[in-house]
């Protein structure tokens, strides 16, 4: 099967495109950040109407996102709405138009109307239904990340913890979260697509660990793999989600499992960002 991954460099996706050719599969990739040519929100653009013409399963991880900090400070402004809008629209359009098999990564916050975020996503899950792809409700996934800017929780400690020894936190840390490691997450992906004309399209797809952590817990894991690095907790109260507690339907366990404990998870991004460390100071 060919494979087009569009947002193939984001925290998912290079991992989905490292995983696929490990198992043989052909895949193509999509990614602003790998030239300007492969910008979604451009209008009738050539190279994705071609990549979707010429694949035969589409994923469709591409948005404007990124951790707790970029969503607390960019997801309320037009810039961000316009970028998400866009890049679905033309997208969905060429989806559309081609008739391809999809993949639609949702989020867990989708039913939350007072994230903007949140809403573009639900906004995606509609798009998707009309078009009868699959939704994928993605559960915080984490991986190493190269941009510091849209770094999620995990990773955000972990770099703190490896170059300040001091893990400084946004907030009080007492919020609890869901996370799923990216190579459980892409396992699953190609489950998905290997048996998408026999899903129900009717259902959500829930990609989680199915295991609630506090994100103090998260630094304190950390913390020790770093020899007890000091951990700060922040005065406020989660900023982005609002303690709102979902709770993701199993349905999804029929066909995969997740595998990948959280403290192995992190130990295994620990050790590959050191090696990228121990890369880029050669």
């Amino acid at each position: 099967m060919n494979h087009l991954i569009l947002g193939s460099s984001g925290q998912i996706g290079c991992y989905l495109v490292d995983f696929l050719k490990r198992n043989n599969e052909e895949i193509q990739t999509f990614d602003i950040i790998s030239t300007p040519e492969e910008d979604l929100r451009k209008i009738q653009n050539e190279n994705l109407i071609n990549k979707i013409k010429n694949t035969d399963f589409v994923h469709f991880l591409a948005f404007d996102v990124g951790g707790s900090k970029y969503l607390n400070k960019y997801q309320h402004t037009k810039q961000f709405l316009d970028n998400n809008v866009m890049l679905m629209k033309n997208t969905f359009e060429a989806l559309e138009f081609y008739k391809k098999p999809f993949i639609f990564s949702s989020s867990q916050m989708s039913n939350m109307n007072y994230s903007s975020y949140g809403v573009l996503k639900r906004l995606g899950e509609f798009y998707t239904k009309s078009l009868d792809g699959l939704i994928v409700k993605y559960w915080n996934v984490y991986g190493v990340e190269t941009d510091e800017t849209k770094a999620h929780v995990i990773t955000d400690f972990i770099k703190k913890a490896m170059t300040t020894k001091h893990i400084e936190m946004m907030t009080d840390g007492e919020e609890e979260r869901q996370f799923l490691y990216a190579e459980d997450c892409c396992r699953c992906n190609k489950i998905l697509a290997d048996n998408y004309d026999a899903l129900d399209k009717t259902k959500e797809y829930h990609l989680t660990s199915f295991e609630w952590s506090k994100i103090i817990d998260i630094a304190e894991i950390i913390s020790k793999e770093f020899g007890g690095v000091r951990i700060s907790k922040g005065q406020i109260k989660d900023p982005v989600q609002n303690n709102k507690r979902n709770e993701p339907d199993p349905f999804i366990k029929r066909y995969w499992q997740p595998e990948v404990k959280l403290k192995e998870g992190i130990q295994k991004i620990i050790k590959r960002m050191r090696e990228i460390n121990n890369e880029n100071s050669k």
